[in-house]
């Protein structure tokens, strides 16, 4: 009996059914891509952070008040330098660290060189430069800081310019006063290049202040920047305090709240509003020994002409006013009879004298003439809360 070969017509078939299988595919059949490794993926490689710095490379004229901004897309930033010679300039990061912004000027006439990092490792710089002034704003004057001076607790701080500030508010953000025993106080402009700062309460005694005026890159105006900062520290002595009674006609001087002197005085006499003492919270200006004294607006020869040498004077108004010696003890204690002044007893002069501190308290009452606040240093007779009005600066 012949026996067939089965194996021929199932390969046929099955060669054929692969056909099928191609033809359903719609085109011609592609190579397989190779397997990929168990459990790995891939993913695209991320873009390195972008960092922007402003200003930017090659800057010249910037000005100093502009603001230094360094920021990155993409990443955070782990350290910003901006840097002029020794000096670093200061600033602040954000929250997330994508943003690093100067929070002081700049010098003037300086070259900024900005290096800055991010957490990966991106790096960036920048050199700029900033422009020399037409105008330089300077402090001529700080009154009272002679030094190794201690000045009293109603003492002032009394600031002038070398130029006339028409950009007040940005010069006095920029005006520092640091006391160990802080108060409240303000700055108040009396004209373009004078401001002034008074405490609400007088300055607790025995402590040290320190002003600081941080107006280097200020502007001040027009084409005018403040090219040098300015630290003056001022020293608090005793609180000394003097009560002047022109009724009475007495003075007593208190030191640290405790009696020290009582004084038999004489005060103006008061048939003119020249002869008659100010009324109101004076302060110890200044003092000589000794003073020459000319009637004011008078002539040799004309009624009321004097000029006189007169020991032992502290002066406390702009307007002739003085605490000084005088061989007048017959009036002294019993009668106002001076041109304005408060006189007292040579030795009594002498040791007020030998005490007083520029920026002492001198209350005086009793008469009918009141201290106007811009006399001297009257800044004490304007209420606080008026003084405060005269700040550049919105409270």
């Amino acid at each position: 009996m012949e026996r067939r070969d089965l194996r021929k017509p199932l390969a046929a078939l099955g060669l054929a059914a692969a056909m099928l299988a191609t033809s359903c595919s719609g085109g011609t059949p592609s190579a397989k891509p190779a397997a990929d490794t168990p459990g790995e993926t891939t993913s695209p490689t991320p873009a390195a952070p972008t960092i922007r710095i402003s200003p930017a490379e090659g800057g010249a004229a910037v000005r100093p008040d502009r603001k230094v901004v360094v920021a990155v897309a993409g990443g955070a930033l782990e350290e910003v330098t901006v840097q002029s010679g020794d000096h670093k300039l200061e600033g602040d990061f954000d929250a997330q660290r994508t943003k690093w912004v100067s929070s002081v000027p700049m010098m003037p006439s300086s070259t900024y060189d900005v290096s800055a990092r991010t957490v990966d490792g991106t790096t960036a710089t920048s050199t700029f430069t900033t422009l020399k002034p037409k105008v330089e704003l300077a402090v001529a004057d700080v009154t009272p800081s002679i030094k190794g001076e201690k000045v009293g607790v109603g003492a002032p701080i009394i600031v002038t310019f070398n130029q006339q500030v028409t950009n007040k508010a940005a010069v006095e953000k920029a005006l520092e006063v640091k006391a160990e025993k802080p108060v409240t106080g303000a700055w108040r402009w009396i004209n373009d290049t004078t401001v002034i700062y008074r405490t609400a309460k007088y300055w607790p005694a025995h402590q040290k202040v320190t002003f600081t005026a941080h107006i280097k890159g200020v502007r001040g105006g027009k084409d005018m920047y403040g090219v040098k900062d300015l630290t003056k520290v001022i020293r608090i002595g005793a609180a000394q305090i003097s009560t002047v009674d022109a009724r009475k006609h007495k003075m007593i001087v208190r030191r640290d709240g405790k009696v020290v002197q009582t004084m038999l005085i004489s005060a103006g006499k008061g048939d003119t509003r020249e002869y008659t003492t100010t009324s109101g919270v004076h302060l110890a200006m200044g003092k000589a020994n000794p003073e020459r004294m000319i009637s004011p607006g008078r002539k040799k020869g004309d009624p009321g002409y004097y000029d006189l040498m007169i020991n032992h004077a502290v002066r406390f108004s702009n307007s002739g006013e003085y605490v000084h010696a005088l061989n007048n003890v017959w009036a002294q204690g019993r009668q106002n009879v001076s041109h304005g002044c408060v006189n007292a007893r040579p030795d009594q002069a002498k040791w007020f004298y030998e005490q007083v501190q520029r920026g002492d308290v001198i209350t005086i009452t009793g008469t009918t003439r009141e201290l106007e606040w811009n006399n001297g240093w009257g800044f004490w007779q304007m209420p606080f809360k008026e003084w405060k009005k005269g700040s550049a600066l919105k409270a």
